[in-house]
């Protein structure tokens, strides 16, 4: 029965990576029309969508958890998808910069409830693992959404509000959480079982780390970037390099919003490649081009992948909710 009731959750935490890759293209139009004068609207339409589908996300994970409290526990206790629901704050904070330019006070409040859900559940998320007992196969990236993720992310939403001392704080936690995790996760992928199809797409968020932290630098200290910064970048393409080299590895699982997991990685990358372009630094001027053209394109493919899934999954809820695996 407990199995059968976190395989009925309508909307897993997870879905909330919809959010993160919306924004992330969205941030990447808005720098692209400053860059190469492209519409602005773009932008702002992607951001509109982004909006959207977070509030529809947060308002039915609320609904669910008052109606169904069991299924939300379950995820939360789960081994591998118990870090996903930093995803609520992580996508909030990208809301918060979203919304920024129309509405300070929006974009306060949201950042300050986003950085609230964050400390919060990382401390709670953090405190169980630190307890022990957990199994070493278990040690996938979703490990990175709550000290990693949401610490970078707050950063970058308090340094764009104009609290860049406030911000820096979040960015070195996120940053030695990373340090501290990569290789915990390295050796897991490397030593233990090959992660099974419906795990391979959390691999997308081992991608993230390291151009999500160049992100939230920039924001911080914009201008002419140092060469830290950029050696967090040439990681990252790195990641997304070796990505590619194992599509047909990764891509073993028939489609689910799972693999939206890729584009917080994608979205981190484009915008870093776009705001080093117009800062002046060469290689980025001769890399933004294609990684733009990329980030459309893949973003784009699940953004169409994902509306067929919803209008042929009504008859069928299970395809748009997998069970969670142990």
């Amino acid at each position: 029965m407990h199995v059968m009731r976190i395989r009925q959750a309508t909307i897993p935490a997870s879905y909330f990576g919809i959010v993160l890759g919306l924004t992330g293209l969205g941030q990447a139009w808005r720098s692209a029309a400053h860059l190469w004068h492209l519409p602005p609207s773009v932008g702002e339409a992607v951001m509109a969508l982004a909006g959207l589908v977070w509030t529809i996300l947060i308002t039915g994970y609320a609904w669910q958890a008052i109606r169904n409290f069991e299924v939300v526990r379950a995820e939360f206790l789960h081994p591998v998808q118990g870090g996903t629901p930093a995803l609520m704050a992580v996508s909030t904070l990208l809301v918060a910069m979203a919304v920024l330019p129309y509405s300070i006070a929006a974009a306060w409040f949201l950042a300050i409830g986003g950085i609230a859900w964050h400390v919060g559940f990382g401390l709670w998320h953090t405190g169980t693992l630190w307890q022990g007992g957990k199994k070493s196969i278990d040690a996938v990236p979703t490990l990175y959404l709550p000290t990693v993720g949401g610490n970078f992310l707050s950063a970058a939403a308090l340094g764009s509000l104009g609290c860049p001392d406030w911000g820096w704080p979040f960015l070195g936690a996120g940053l030695f959480s990373w340090l501290a995790l990569e290789s915990l996760i390295i050796q897991r992928l490397w030593h233990s079982t090959a992660l099974p199809p419906p795990q391979r797409p959390l691999i997308g968020i081992q991608f993230s780390p390291p151009v999500v932290c160049a992100m939230a630098w920039l924001v911080l200290s914009p201008g002419r970037p140092d060469h830290w910064l950029l050696m967090l970048w040439g990681y990252g393409l790195f990641q997304l390099a070796l990505g590619l080299r194992l599509g047909t590895w990764l891509s073993a699982q028939p489609f689910s919003p799972a693999y939206w997991a890729y584009t917080f990685g994608v979205g981190a990358a484009t915008v870093c490649s776009l705001k080093l372009a117009q800062a002046g630094v060469s290689s980025a001027q001769v890399l933004a081009l294609p990684v733009f053209v990329g980030a459309n394109l893949f973003i784009g493919y699940l953004a169409i992948r994902t509306v067929h899934l919803l209008v042929t999954g009504w008859s069928s809820p299970r395809r748009l909710s997998p069970p969670l695996q142990d």
